[in-house]
């Protein structure tokens, strides 16, 4: 109850703000946002995360999940470290880069959030899956169960908080990358906050910024509250015990 009424407070508070900016009207000879203006670039920020994030999981989890099987698991120090190297280049620059091949726009935000959403779903997927008690699957196979039983009833609903995890990690982040993206002209919330900096007025900054903040911490109540519910009841059972201890 007490994390609830913290989220709402900061929801309230950076929601607030937006409103406050929004409705100064004007900053010296600059003009704020008006209210349609700031409601379709958070439109278009939720769009560039959104088709970041579903190419990620489609992707990412198959990828994760090979690298655990028996036949892919020499090279999985060179699937993974592919997947790091997303994350090793400066966000700035590879969203850059990502804008000279591609052109500026929405593209190549899409398909650098892409890269940046897969590390995490990666990781998570590979060690949710390896976090399997193997005992488990030997009694799957003991009832009769196939290989792909296994894995289906068995393996990936074990795994599934883990890889929600990763999926949250991922969506979070990339919620604050794409107003980077604001400088390619991707559009989102990122060009009101590039915009800002680019004239030095801060109101116009905390308007594209606030309205980022509040979409994150939306977007990670939702999603742990999806974590919360794939949760198999054994394992809710089984960390309640642990924490008790």
């Amino acid at each position: 109850m007490k994390r609830y009424l913290i989220v709402i407070s900061l929801l309230v508070i950076l929601l607030g703000i937006t409103v406050w900016m929004t409705f100064l009207g004007s900053v010296g000879i600059f003009r704020m946002a008006p209210p349609y203006k700031v409601l379709n670039a958070t439109v278009r920020h939720l769009q560039i995360v959104g088709a970041a994030e579903i190419l990620a999981i489609v992707f990412a989890i198959p990828i994760g999940f090979v690298v655990t099987r028996r036949a892919f698991r020499l090279i999985s120090p060179v699937l993974i470290g592919t997947a790091n190297v997303g994350q090793t280049v400066p966000t700035l620059a590879f969203i850059g880069i990502a804008g000279a091949v591609l052109g500026m726009g929405y593209r190549a935000a899409v398909v650098a959030l892409f890269v940046y959403a897969m590390l995490p779903i990666i990781r998570n997927t590979y060690a949710g899956i390896r976090s399997v008690d193997p005992a488990v699957k030997e009694a799957a196979q003991g009832m009769g169960m196939s290989t792909w039983q296994i894995i289906w009833r068995v393996e990936f609903p074990l795994a599934r908080p883990v890889i929600i995890a990763g999926v949250r990690t991922s969506t979070i982040v990339n919620v604050g990358t794409a107003a980077v993206a604001g400088m390619i002209g991707a559009g989102g919330l990122g060009e009101l906050i590039v915009t800002g900096i680019a004239v030095r007025v801060m109101q116009l900054t905390v308007q594209g910024a606030a309205p980022t903040a509040a979409l994150a911490i939306i977007l990670d109540a939702l999603l742990s509250g999806l974590e919360e519910r794939v949760t198999p009841r054994g394992l809710k059972v089984l960390k309640q015990v642990q924490w008790q201890q």
